[in-house]
């Protein structure tokens, strides 16, 4: 039995987008798959039965070079092609493949909007990756795997399964999310229950945004492990997100998704993948994209990419999928 090691250190959504490779390697190759990530990150990824082993890392990645070094891989798939993984195929001396980032083609969209980038998903270019050992993508999405004792009981909160709307106000960069104020206008504006989801740093916006509204709004930011958070979705008649973690595991779990993005666009092949979605955008923006990961402020100082959205255009698509639901 071939042993193969996977790296991908970060963040939610990356290592979300990584399961359909560890699927398809567990599944076709018959192999032992060991995956190491960040000791933050190593949750999303202990619940699921394709992998078996998670080696996490803290500060210092030296330190797991010996007990790496004993488990004699046969191969290395490195999903996250940095300095840190460089280190380690150099120090585990095995065959390995890495994944093509193209940040050169990822500059020149940011910096000159000249968009060089493949029309290919992130994961189906994983896949050129295990190409070579003969492992296809079987199609079947992304997988994401809550723990039996994490699992939300909606009712106890007031909640039906499939009658709630999950919207995932947080994300890492302000860049990427929109202000409070809109976020409050889209809650007066649909006629359905929402629960808000996000972080502890997430709490005082997702107050504001219940106590600026009259309906029935429940403020989930930071009260839940991801686990949790994901359980919440789960259970959603749909999701609305920005381009964050959440949107993928909303996409694992094949829910409707209203996708909503500010500074960082679809093009760069991270748009929900295998479900049904919407993309609500505000286009020809020339300083669009500013990042491919994002800011805390705009660099502009007008933030328009998000001050321009069409909230109308999210509430009519919010109405669709809910009315389909009901079908």
């Amino acid at each position: 039995m071939q042993k193969i090691l996977i790296i991908r250190f970060s963040s939610i959504g990356d290592i979300v987008l990584t399961t359909p490779i560890v699927r398809c390697l567990k599944q076709q190759l018959n192999a032992e798959i060991h995956y190491l990530t960040k000791s933050t990150y190593q949750d999303i990824l202990l619940s699921n039965p394709y992998i078996d082993k998670v080696w996490a890392m803290s500060n210092n990645l030296k330190e797991l070079f010996p007990a790496l070094q004993a488990q004699q891989f046969d191969r290395i798939i490195d999903l996250h092609h940095n300095l840190r993984t460089l280190r380690v195929k150099l120090h585990l001396g095995v065959p390995s493949a890495s994944f093509p980032k193209l940040n050169i083609e990822k500059w020149l969209l940011t910096n000159f909007n000249i968009n060089r980038l493949p029309d290919v998903h992130i994961v189906n270019r994983y896949f050129e990756t295990v190409q070579p050992l003969g492992v296809k993508n079987n199609d079947l999405g992304l997988d994401y795997f809550i723990p039996v004792n994490e699992v939300v009981h909606v009712s106890e909160y007031g909640f039906k399964r499939e009658e709630y709307i999950a919207f995932a106000i947080g994300a890492k960069y302000a860049t990427k999310r929109l202000p409070v104020e809109k976020i409050i206008q889209i809650c007066r504006q649909i006629p359905y229950t929402v629960v808000l989801l996000g972080g502890k740093e997430d709490y005082e916006h997702g107050q504001q945004i219940v106590q600026s509204t009259d309906k029935l709004v429940l403020n989930a930011c930071g009260q839940f492990s991801l686990h949790g958070s994901a359980s919440w979705v789960q259970q959603a008649r749909l999701l609305i997100t920005h381009d964050t973690g959440l949107m993928h595991i909303g996409a694992a779990f094949k829910k409707p998704i209203i996708s909503i993005w500010g500074n960082t666009v679809p093009a760069f092949g991270m748009y929900p993948y295998q479900t049904d979605y919407q993309v609500i955008e505000t286009k020809n923006l020339n300083c669009r994209p500013c990042s491919k990961i994002g800011h805390q402020q705009c660099p502009k100082q007008h933030f328009k990419c998000m001050q321009e959205i069409d909230l109308d255009d999210i509430s009519r698509k919010v109405m669709e999928y809910w009315n389909l639901g009901n079908g």
